[in-house]
């Protein structure tokens, strides 16, 4: 379980000094698999650390293409969640039943009977192949899901492919307000993200594993699996634990660097949320208070403003 450790640093650091690491790791806890909570919080912010200093020191792309890329894939990620169990179920041939996402529970997959007219594809395949897409740096395929989602929101003529799920039906991302595929704001965004990134040299954009779709699996596995909607309290904490720890991430990352790179896609997913508040203060979820959500949701821009031009002033000095 130590090599799982490992995992949060760049392979670089880990072809160097990987198997060091590992030994000292056995020396100081002979006999356990797994060091204790402290040591491991540790090293997985020393991970984190190495991980954003490559990223810096690889010069072969300017920063703030970096931050576009990763605000795109953060999009992409929020445009998903809601849509991870249909997804699984249809893969699966599943019929979700009475645990469908806010639709008619029969009828919408082309081997349900049902009385509501069959859809072919959910909607949730369209931001799943933008995120597909974009990890592999490949944003000319990524540019046309994403239009394809401005496309099914902003109409009615795709009811049959998609359905009318997704445009109607309740989409709940987290700390906020529903947003449905109708509210353009997230695929407009997407979308104008993906089209920056294609008129860019595609040699210029970072290409990332396959590995990164592991927990992208695990989480429809999960939500598929236990029939988890994404309007339950148990959806709604999961996701505020990992949208609070992908925050962490990037203040430690901009810490360590001084880089304005990751304030990019944390203000991205801030603007487009607090605009569906702005937009449907009726329909507030109500999770926590409204002032605390808006705080939650804008206070880590100029946090991380601060944090990076902290660093920048440390490294003048030194």
């Amino acid at each position: 379980m130590n090599r799982l450790l490992l995992s949060a640093y760049p392979r670089s650091y880990r072809s160097r000094q990987g198997n060091e690491l590992l030994a000292c790791l056995t020396e100081a806890y002979p006999g356990r698999s797994w060091p204790p909570p402290r040591e491991v919080a540790a090293l997985v912010h020393s991970g984190v650390q190495a991980r954003a200093r490559a990223t810096v020191d690889d010069t072969t792309r300017p920063w703030w293409l970096d931050g576009v890329h990763l605000a795109a894939l953060a999009l992409a990620a929020l445009a998903l969640v809601p849509y991870l169990q249909d997804v699984w179920h249809w893969a699966l041939r599943i019929d979700p039943g009475q645990h469908a996402i806010a639709f008619h529970f029969s009828g919408w997959y082309p081997w349900a009977g049902g009385p509501t007219r069959i859809r072919l594809l959910p909607y949730g395949l369209l931001p799943l192949g933008c995120l597909i897409a974009l990890l592999r740096g490949r944003a000319w395929i990524a540019l046309p899901a994403a239009a394809a989602m401005i496309w099914a929101g902003a109409t009615s003529h795709g009811r049959t492919l998609f359905g009318s799920e997704g445009k109607a039906g309740l989409s709940y991302y987290g700390l906020g307000a529903p947003i449905t595929a109708r509210d353009l704001a997230l695929s407009g965004a997407l979308c104008a993200a993906c089209t920056v990134l294609a008129l860019c040299r595609p040699s210029r954009l970072r290409r990332r594993s396959y590995r990164w779709l592991a927990p992208v699996v695990l989480a429809m596995f999960v939500a598929g699996g236990l029939h988890i909607i994404s309007v339950s309290p148990a959806f709604q904490r999961g996701l505020f634990v990992l949208e609070v720890t992908a925050l962490l991430g990037a203040w430690v990352a901009t810490a360590a660097t001084g880089d304005h790179r990751w304030l990019i896609p944390v203000a991205a997913v801030a603007i487009v949320r607090t605009q569906a508040i702005v937009v449907q203060p009726d329909a507030f979820m109500q999770s926590l208070p409204d002032v605390v959500v808006l705080i939650l949701l804008v206070a880590p821009l100029p946090a991380l403003a601060i944090t990076a031009q902290r660093r920048q002033a440390r490294a003048l000095a030194e």
